[in-house]
């Protein structure tokens, strides 16, 4: 009871916070006395510390309580199609350091990306300067299903992977706790935690890169399905018998919507040096081809919007990744109007659409939630 009470406040903090022991009272089922006993527990611990004062309804300003920033520090990594990006960060989640190497279309197989991942690992702390045991772990973002989460056995058809053993890859390299989730549920939990998602109950968190999936929030908890594999929305089928994508089935949105898609259909030559770069100028360009090509493309998207809006009925879509924010960056409102050609009426009416909040790096600043989630669930137990 003593470690779900100490998980609650910290929560609280950590979500919301500052706050003051007063508003800790209000907003848990603690009592005063409660609040006041295990505040002081965490704070003899370094978990919490004072952030100031506000003035209280008279009386004596109340004293204003955070998760001390300085307690740990957490990584996060993005292993994505052309890069693995690796980023730590303190408990605030301000960046302290960051490594990014690009992948080769060869070097995506499980052993190069392991020895990437715990390159850029050791890269982060040294280029930090923090001592090795105050990192309270590690959190990595990949494509594909994550099943069992404790071994993090990884299915990424798109890649040649099946059944690999992620975890026990990564494990064999560090001494640090390590976690492993889905791109685009770690995306989606940084986006609720401190990005577009924020207040909202039942959303979806859309992922568009190279790949394309979702992060599907129903009454505030992550919805993950029997294996983990809930929100393939990029292998929901769009076109029957449609284009063939990577996954191997035909018709898929990703194979409309996903990156490596979009330049195929495209069909020219993009003076760029990577995908990420070809996407962006795709998009800048003003040649008819181009124009031709995004507007099918935001079409593709609206209905996969649609899609989303009649199974779940979310109050917010949140769209990102960095195809989503380049095609969101110049076609939101076009991306609204023709999902509002495909959606039923009245579900389409109670949802909006925004953009991602959190930029390019919002894969990996999920990946470190994973270890803090740990944390805060344990009630400050490492």
């Amino acid at each position: 009871m003593r470690r779900a009470n100490r998980s609650v406040l910290l929560t609280r903090l950590y979500r919301d916070g500052p706050l003051s022991r007063y508003d800790l009272v209000q907003s848990t089922a603690l009592s005063q006395a409660s609040v006041s006993n295990l505040v002081g527990e965490l704070v003899d611990e370094g978990l919490v510390e004072e952030a100031g004062q506000v003035e209280s309804d008279g009386g004596r300003p109340r004293v204003l309580l955070r998760v001390a920033p300085e307690f740990g520090y957490v990584v996060g990594v993005d292993v994505g199609e052309t890069r693995v990006q690796v980023e730590l960060f303190d408990m605030s989640m301000t960046a302290r350091a960051k490594a990014d190497n690009a992948l080769e279309s060869t070097g995506r197989q499980p052993d190069e990306v392991v020895a990437r991942v715990l390159d850029g690992l050791h890269t982060v702390i040294r280029q930090a300067g923090v001592d090795p045991a105050r990192v309270l772990g590690v959190g990595v973002a990949v494509s594909g299903v994550v099943e069992r989460p404790d071994d993090a056995v990884v299915h990424a058809q798109t890649l040649g992977w099946d059944a690999v053993p992620l975890g026990a890859m990564l494990r064999r390299g560090t001494d640090l706790p390590v976690l492993v989730d889905n791109g685009a549920k770690t995306l989606g939990q940084a986006e609720m935690w401190f990005g577009a998602g924020r207040g909202a109950r039942h959303a979806v968190i859309a992922l568009v890169g190279s790949g394309v999936g979702a992060a599907v929030v129903a009454d505030g908890v992550s919805y993950r399905g029997f294996h983990s594999s809930a929100g393939e929305w990029g292998h929901t089928t769009i076109v029957y018998g449609g284009r063939e994508c990577r996954c191997g089935s035909r018709g898929c949105l990703e194979a409309y919507v996903g990156a490596e898609a979009i330049l195929d259909r495209y069909g020219h030559a993009v003076d760029a040096p990577d995908e990420e770069s070809a996407i962006s100028a795709l998009v800048q360009s003003p040649s008819e081809a181009a124009a031709s090509v995004l507007n099918e493309t935001v079409g593709y998207l609206g209905a996969g919007f649609a899609t989303l809006i009649n199974l779940f009925n979310p109050e917010r879509i949140v769209l990102g990744g960095w195809t989503g924010l380049a095609l969101g960056q110049r076609f939101l409102s076009e991306i609204r109007d023709a999902t509002g050609r495909h959606a039923l009426r009245q579900p389409f009416a109670q949802t909006e659409i925004v953009l991602c909040e959190l930029g390019q790096d919002a894969v990996a600043l999920g990946a470190a939630t994973l270890p803090v989630a740990r944390l805060l669930s344990s009630g400050g137990s490492r």
